[in-house]
């Protein structure tokens, strides 16, 4: 199996990323691929999850450890497929994530894209118990000290990126209040809903 792709990130597009490894070029699919912007035509590793099947080989890529493991375990449960699990990624808060399978909030779990009813209740009985070990679970208080910080931090990886697609300050300083009234908390949502405002004016 191939753990991760290191070298250097050449392209970024709408569902995935393109990596150079000594000349060979590696597509890699991501849940936030404009999250890798500030890395672009640096060298770079990707945390991958290779998944093989009778017809097509595909990697899928992560930013982190963490982030790889939950959709190792997402896609162990009956009803997900990579592609759904790589949609719960796009917009999850690992802690928060785990905290709702252990709960069993199931209103929570059916936010998230392609997760119905009874999907949500097959991640509870599938993965409650299972995951606590691995992340640490916030208390309704810690995460609300820290959401602020983790905003602000969203917030400046999605100006860097933009930053690096050669938008200025002066632009950006119109459009990223107007999202900061949104609370949005991911950054390819941010970067998406940002350049449709800049493309407007």
């Amino acid at each position: 199996m191939i753990a991760y792709i290191k070298g250097q990130l050449v392209s970024i597009l709408d569902e995935s990323v393109i990596m150079d490894v000594h000349g060979v070029g590696y597509e890699i699919l991501c849940a936030n691929p404009f999250a890798f912007q500030s890395a672009l035509n640096k060298e770079l590793l990707i945390h991958t999850y290779h998944h093989v099947r009778e017809d097509s080989q595909i990697l899928y890529g992560f930013k982190n450890e963490d982030e790889k493991y939950l959709f190792i375990k997402l896609i162990s449960v009956s009803g997900i497929g990579p592609k759904g699990a790589l949609a719960i990624l796009a917009s999850v808060d690992i802690s928060e994530f785990v905290a709702a399978i252990e709960r069993e909030d199931d209103k929570f779990l059916t936010s998230f894209p392609g997760v119905g009813k009874k999907t949500a209740r097959q991640i509870i009985l599938d993965l409650k118990g299972k995951l606590i070990s691995v992340f640490s679970i916030q208390t309704d208080f810690e995460q609300a000290t820290n959401s602020t910080e983790s905003n602000a931090a969203v917030y400046k990886e999605a100006e860097e990126a933009l930053q690096a697609l050669g938008y200025t300050d002066r632009e950006l300083k119109t459009v990223i209040p107007l999202l900061r009234k949104e609370n949005l908390s991911n950054t390819d949502e941010i970067i998406r809903k940002a350049l449709g405002l800049l493309v407007r004016n």
